[in-house]
């Protein structure tokens, strides 16, 4: 249901959120860390700052980092910039439908549609990175009972 530029972006977040959060990263690390394209993540990254999701800085040192702790940023809010899933107002068979006669198939789309948007605001980064890969193989995932493994 979402894009691989979505994909892109959530691995990327994911990964950067699990770094420390005073410490700009750059494109290519972030890149080489989640098997994106450097080029295109790049771009990816640039619509993400502009978004607010991220501070961006310049030269030596630089590169971007997370803009508001990730329990704070939802998954939502990751894939907005990419997916406009907020602004979508067509049908899954590609024909505006929002008129005085919309395809038999609307109001189930309708429903999906916010089910899967409510989802997404339902996730946040910093769960994304409690589950994620990189946070399992650095030793930094804890057990229930909230201790280091």
């Amino acid at each position: 249901m979402l894009s691989q530029t979505s994909v892109h972006v959530i691995r990327a977040l994911t990964w950067l959120a699990s770094q420390p959060a005073d410490q700009f990263v750059g494109a290519a690390a972030i890149a080489a860390a989640t098997g994106a394209p450097q080029n295109y993540l790049s771009k990816l990254l640039q619509q993400c700052c502009q978004a607010g999701l991220l501070e961006s800085q310049r030269g030596a040192g630089g590169g971007v980092k997370l803009a508001m702790a990730a329990d704070k940023v939802t998954l939502l809010q990751i894939v907005e910039p990419v997916e406009h899933l907020s602004q979508r107002r067509s049908c899954f068979v590609g024909q505006l439908c929002c008129g005085p006669q919309p395809c038999s198939y609307h109001k189930s789309w309708t429903k999906l549609h916010s089910d899967f948007v409510r989802f997404l605001e339902s996730i946040t980064l910093a769960a994304l990175v409690k589950e994620s890969e990189w946070q399992k193989a650095s030793g930094q995932q804890t057990k229930k009972g909230g201790k280091k493994k």
